[in-house]
């Protein structure tokens, strides 16, 4: 497929739920952009053929799920709202207890104008809560109808197995997990995709381009561009994920994507979606144009030639950020 033609995105399982290929992750409302670019882009990823939206209840100071809320409007049927919870709000909001649980869910359908969550992730383990009294908790909600499906993010190998193996016959359990995964950071290969084939849970990768690296706009002897995302990140940690080795494999990356008339974030997103078990990729996006240039990806198919190549640069399971 050439580049700049339309894209028709295909879908996946997660779960009993059917996602586009190529998900909007939605980090960005509230924060580095208002209600109005939301709802710019919310319209951009729609027209485009992504159904997967992403978001959660910590993103933009609680403003994302309102924003998403408003932006989707009489169109929320159409497609499959995912959020999360657990993460530090304040002091009173914020673990994984079942009574917590209930009013995390409860604000999130408020704040998103919504009487159900399609896919209800916990955003990172609780280590004061027991995992079986969390899966308790969620699907009680699953058989109140509010939730759809339960997933979670930030779970090591042995967390995902021990949260299968809490749930009682019959019970919800977690069909999807989010952790970070990119040709740069490929941590996952280690052990969490052998149990997500082991336990048929599907993996959603989140940071797909590498907090940006793989965008092509940073460059070796040169200052992050304004307004860019680690323009924001202060200069030590700038120093350390735009080191001279992680730019020089970026400059291979973007040579092997150049050779195929391909951007490096084109070649990001693929790469993801060649590998077993990812769902979709939840990109982020702050303009209509970026979501366009994400959904390009999908037309893309690696051949085992070209997945080689990617080895060659950043080997199996590697971590470069």
């Amino acid at each position: 497929m050439l580049a700049g033609a339309a894209v028709t995105l295909p879908t996946r399982r997660v779960g009993s739920l059917e996602v586009s290929v190529i998900g909007l992750g939605c980090n960005n409302f509230g924060g580095r952009i208002d209600s109005m670019r939301t709802r710019e882009v919310v319209a951009a990823a729609l027209d485009t053929g992504i159904t997967f939206f992403d978001t959660a209840d910590i993103y933009g100071g609680t403003r994302s799920e309102q924003f998403l809320g408003r932006a989707l409007g009489h169109r929320r049927h159409r497609v499959v709202v995912a959020t999360k919870f657990g993460m530090q709000i304040d002091e009173d909001h914020k673990g994984a207890k079942p009574a917590y649980v209930r009013q995390a869910l409860e604000d999130s359908l408020r704040r998103l104008g919504t009487d159900h969550i399609d896919l209800y992730q916990l955003h990172a383990p609780d280590p004061d809560t027991p995992i079986a009294d969390t899966m308790a908790a969620l699907d009680e909600h699953v058989r109140a109808g509010k939730v759809r499906q339960i997933g979670c993010s930030n779970f090591s190998a042995d967390q995902l197995r021990q949260a299968h193996a809490a749930v009682a016959d019959g019970a919800s359990r977690f069909v999807s997990i989010q952790n970070e995964y990119s040709i740069l950071h490929r941590r996952p290969e280690k052990d969490v995709l052998e149990v997500c084939r082991e336990t048929a849970t599907a993996f959603i990768p989140y940071f797909p381009l590498a907090r940006g690296l793989l965008t092509g706009k940073y460059h070796r002897g040169q200052p992050p561009p304004a307004g860019s995302r680690l323009a924001g990140a202060g200069i030590e940690q700038y120093e350390r994920l735009a080191s001279e080795a992680n730019l020089a494999a970026v400059e291979r990356l973007a040579d092997l994507a150049t050779r195929r008339g391909r951007s490096v974030a084109e070649l990001a997103i693929a790469w993801l979606l060649a590998r077993p078990s990812v769902a979709s990729v939840i990109a982020g996006a702050t303009s209509a144009d970026q979501v366009r240039a994400n959904v390009e990806a999908a037309g893309w198919r690696l051949t085992d030639e070209e997945l080689a190549e990617v080895d060659e640069v950043v080997g199996p399971g590697a971590v470069r950020v």
